[in-house]
């Protein structure tokens, strides 16, 4: 047995990924035969054809197991995802209320206008990435053992909406094309599957603790 051989490991981002999204039951199981398989392809064809290999499996067990969380508990889910479509719905105003009242208080525009340009600008798209790591987190701690799943649909969900809304200014009210409405949008969909990532490595985290114990 080749030692050099023996200390390969596959794509440490790659087993990350299949352990976020794998149910703690199945988790283990699949990283064990993915590595089997890795080692025996190391060994015949490469570190480099393993590798490869590794990553075309990651993506279709990620597939698999994103369907298998609407398939398993489709009613959990779905609302999942709901609430987090009702969150932004009727919270998507508040980091603009809050900093609009803030800068009116204090009257920002008279004394610091450089400030109270980058508050009303970057500061309101900052805010609502926060706002949406706050629901991606709410959705996932509803949406139990299947948090990535929920995350990323909602987060489907907001880019897909935010590409709509850009190509509907432009056609229906002839407004000039700008990647920067969708670009945000897509900063607010990846900031949702963050608060996802965020609960679901704080439950894995919590468990292992619990094992240890």
């Amino acid at each position: 047995m080749n030692p050099q051989l023996d200390s390969v490991q596959p794509p440490r981002l790659a087993v990350w990924l299949v352990t976020l999204f794998a149910p703690a039951e199945q988790a283990e199981v699949i990283l064990g035969d993915l590595l089997e398989e890795f080692s025996h392809l190391a060994s015949s064809t490469g570190t480099a054809s393993a590798r490869g290999w590794y990553w075309r499996q990651t993506l279709r067990t990620l597939a698999h197991l994103t369907g298998s969380g609407f398939r398993t508990a489709p009613w959990l889910t779905v609302a999942a995802v709901l609430l987090g479509f009702l969150l932004m719905r009727f919270a998507f105003r508040l980091p603009e209320q809050a900093i609009m009242a803030v800068l009116d208080r204090y009257q920002v525009y008279d004394h610091h206008f450089d400030v109270y340009k980058f508050w009303i600008s970057d500061g309101i798209v900052i805010g609502l990435v926060f706002l949406s790591t706050l629901i991606g987190c709410i959705v996932a701690v509803v949406a139990k053992g299947r948090e990535m799943t929920a995350t990323m649909a909602l987060g489907f969900i907001r880019a897909a909406l935010g590409v709509i809304g850009a190509v509907m200014m432009v056609v229906l009210y002839e407004h000039n094309w700008t990647l920067w409405p969708m670009l945000h949008q897509f900063a607010f969909a990846i900031a949702t599957v963050v608060g996802g990532v965020i609960v679901r490595t704080w439950r894995l985290a919590a468990t292992a603790r619990r094992s240890a114990a």
